[in-house]
């Protein structure tokens, strides 16, 4: 296992050289500075200087942006709306927006059937997909090890969990990785594909729905080259909408419409909003901890939701770290399979963030002893 003492915040940065120790047998300690970017920003009040606080307490948003732009607070938040971007109407789609739009819709729709179709069968098909998807593919691949590189695994099953990823139906793994890096790169600036300063709805959703705007504000997706000179993720990417439409055929030559519905239609638009909920809601509601800079929140519904993911401020305090449950208490379901993967020999160079680290990302510089 390694542990970090630097953040690395410019988009994808590979790690910093590793300093071996005998500290510890097969584990790594780096303290050296890594490039990094700085979160500061008008929309970002300053929060050095204070304690560890909840929601209530925590003003990440200026005054002056409120008074400036006229906004309004979100509803049970101290999250000041900046500005709100016209999605719906008032703006040209393209045919990307459309398709999006489109797929979006027809998965709610399907939803509606749910109730009509209910089996135990068809119910637990939903269930082994949400975890197959989700947590393998969504948290465990997409995130932890594509996005942030937290940890490497065998090739084999890399693409495996790569390719689980891609039946959330949430976008190839290039794309799905280049919007993350960029929101961590701009997070909760003008610049971020997805902030609540743009509105809730906006970070939790209607951002899918304008791609022009994720490439005005962030350029071309031209981050993640690490990806793309991979030809199994280009061919991923060029044949990305066959993967779920092949396993929608599959699941209704094996158990007919109610099949069909609950393990894409209700599994699908489950795991969507499980996904959002980290862009929305860990950005509006829960407790900061750490002195991140931007609006991340540690969020515990969602964490439970999301396999770990709501511990959102700890993850963008250390974002190189696959453990995103910081405390004993901090369930995370993504971190229990990585340390099992560890442990039979499939997991390596696993990152976690130092005690110095730590001291340095908390409020006031807080010692925390372990």
């Amino acid at each position: 296992m390694v542990l970090l003492a630097s953040p690395h915040n410019a988009g994808f940065c590979p790690p910093p050289p590793i300093v071996r120790t005998n500290r510890l047998p097969g584990s790594s300690v780096v303290d050296a500075a890594g490039p990094k970017m700085s979160k500061q920003n008008p929309l970002i009040s300053d929060t050095a200087g204070r304690k560890r606080r909840g929601a209530a307490g925590v003003r990440a948003v200026a005054a002056a942006s409120e008074n400036l732009n006229g906004g309004h607070r979100i509803l049970l938040s101290d999250v000041v709306v900046k500005q709100t971007r016209r999605v719906y109407l008032g703006r040209k789609w393209n045919s990307l927006d459309m398709a999006t739009a489109g797929v979006v819709l027809f998965m709610h729709l399907l939803c509606l059937f749910a109730p009509i179709t209910f089996n135990w069968g068809a119910f637990w098909v939903a269930v082994a997909l949400y975890v197959v998807t989700g947590l393998l593919g969504i948290t465990l691949s997409f995130h932890r090890n594509l996005t942030h590189r937290s940890f490497n695994l065998p090739k084999w099953l890399e693409y495996f969990c790569a390719c689980c990823g891609v039946q959330a139906l949430q976008g190839s793994p290039m794309d799905w990785v280049s919007t993350h890096r960029y929101h961590h790169q701009f997070c909760d600036s003008d610049r971020d594909p997805h902030s609540p300063i743009e509105g809730f709805w906006f970070s939790h959703m209607s951002w899918l729905f304008d791609h022009d705007s994720v490439i005005e504000r962030c350029g071309e997706p031209n981050n993640v080259a690490d990806l793309q000179k991979q030809p199994f993720y280009r061919f991923l990417r060029s044949t990305y909408i066959i993967h779920p439409i092949t396993l929608g055929a599959l699941l209704y030559a094996l158990g007919g419409f109610s099949f069909l519905v609950w393990g894409m239609g209700v599994r699908i638009v489950w795991v969507y909003h499980i996904t959002w909920l980290v862009n929305s809601a860990c950005h509006v509601w829960g407790h900061q901890a750490w002195n991140t800079r931007d609006l991340s929140r540690n969020n515990w519904w969602v964490a439970l939701l999301a396999f770990g993911e709501g511990w959102h401020n700890n993850h963008h305090a250390f974002e190189y770290s696959a453990q995103h449950g910081l405390e004993w208490w901090q369930l995370d379901m993504t971190w229990y399979l990585v340390r099992l993967l560890e442990a039979v020999g499939l997991a390596t160079d696993v990152k976690v963030p130092s005690d110095t680290h730590k001291q340095r990302m908390a409020f006031n510089n807080e010692i925390f002893s372990k």
